[in-house]
């Protein structure tokens, strides 16, 4: 995992840059989630020191950020300079490439947040633009482009969506009680945070147990018009003929299972819109991978401690997100989010990095990478 720390901007980027490249986050934010398999991208044209142009990518197979910022532009990108929190592309794919255009309408400077990791592009857009007379400056908040784009690095280099673990918990570590009521471990500002944290995926999973004790909707509940695709995990099929996730009306919902595994149950599911894939292997991996083929970018694992374990043991899980609620359940028996990784020593701990933490209501999120074992550092 990159250590966004360890990254700083070219020399010569002034404040104005800076601010510049923060304006082109904030507008690829407005299609988080929408993208897939498709980056983030914002663009601003500026003439002196006013935007006369700017745009974002908003789904796979429109226009990208900059085309829609030198439309606004027009005459204006003559001379002007151009800002991209991703490097311009320079190959034809389901749009013409973005270099070709800025070149056309005369900018005279790019500034680049980051270089594409895709193969296709990796430098190859930069190098364009240079070999047109045009002033191209690379690494601009860099740090803040690789975060943003952070799932779109991390299926390009390793052919996998990029996971993250969400789970809430009491103080002492519990995520229900013993009886495995859980509603609700944390506030209604976390949860409205969850929410919003969805909106931003492709899709969540959960397995069986959690359908059958939560019976969860595991949408956006109208953060926004867009829902994940609903995934659940299944080897057995021992699920209720009725659940809020059979609502396909509401969101999309794919169920995996084992071959030849109860098929009047699968039936029953996808007589209600429910899609039911069956696989040889039913593990994080392989579910992870049929993701991938989908498209799919970034995942959100909201599953019990069993399936946690083992979507970090495979190597699905790259971030956690840990909402701690200031309560004390207790319980021996009480289920605790991550089951057993196989470690009896507190040196074969897994270490997080780029830790943050953040007061959300009466809540704390942790958020953090996974790195290697305590011992290994």
């Amino acid at each position: 995992m990159t250590d966004f720390s360890a990254l700083s901007d070219h020399p010569s980027a002034s404040l104005f840059d800076r601010a510049m490249m923060q304006r082109c986050i904030d507008l690829a934010r407005q299609a988080l989630g929408q993208t897939a398999p498709n980056p983030l991208v914002g663009s601003v044209i500026v003439q002196g020191q006013k935007i006369v142009g700017e745009g974002f990518h908003p789904k796979a197979g429109q226009p990208h950020a900059e085309i829609f910022a030198l439309r606004q532009a027009q005459e204006q990108a003559k001379g002007a300079t151009l800002y991209v929190n991703l490097e311009p592309c320079n190959h034809y794919g389901r749009t013409p490439p973005c270099s070709e255009a800025i070149i056309t309408a005369g900018v005279s400077r790019v500034v680049v947040g980051m270089v594409d990791p895709d193969p296709r592009v990796a430098g190859g857009g930069i190098a364009r633009l240079r070999q047109a007379g045009i002033e191209v400056v690379v690494g601009v908040e860099t740090a803040a482009c690789q975060e943003l784009n952070e799932a779109f690095v991390h299926r390009i280099l390793h052919q996998r969506p990029f996971g993250i673990l969400k789970y809430a918990m009491t103080l002492d570590g519990k995520i229900a009680a013993t009886s495995g009521h859980s509603a609700w471990v944390t506030s209604p500002p976390a949860r409205q945070r969850v929410h919003q944290i969805r909106a931003a995926c492709d899709a969540v999973i959960v397995g069986g147990q959690t359908v059958r004790q939560d019976n969860p909707f595991l949408t956006t509940h109208s953060v926004t018009d867009r829902n994940p695709l609903r995934v659940v995990m299944s080897r057995s099929l021992d699920l209720p003929i009725s659940a809020n996730l059979w609502q396909a009306e509401i969101a999309p919902t794919l169920v995996f299972t084992g071959q030849g595994v109860k098929p009047d149950v699968q039936v029953l599911l996808q007589q209600q819109g429910v899609e039911v894939i069956e696989l040889a292997k039913v593990t994080p991996i392989e579910v992870m991978t049929h993701l991938y083929e989908r498209g799919a970018l970034l995942v959100l694992w909201e599953c019990g401690g069993t399936l946690a374990a083992r979507a970090i043991v495979e190597g699905t899980v790259q971030k956690i997100m840990a909402f701690i609620a200031p309560k004390i359940i207790g319980g021996r028996e009480a289920p605790s989010p991550v089951g057993d990784l196989g470690f009896s020593r507190m040196t074969e701990a897994l270490l997080l990095k780029n830790v943050r933490w953040s007061s959300i209501g009466s809540d704390w999120l942790i958020e953090g990478y996974l790195s290697g074992k305590a011992d290994e550092a």
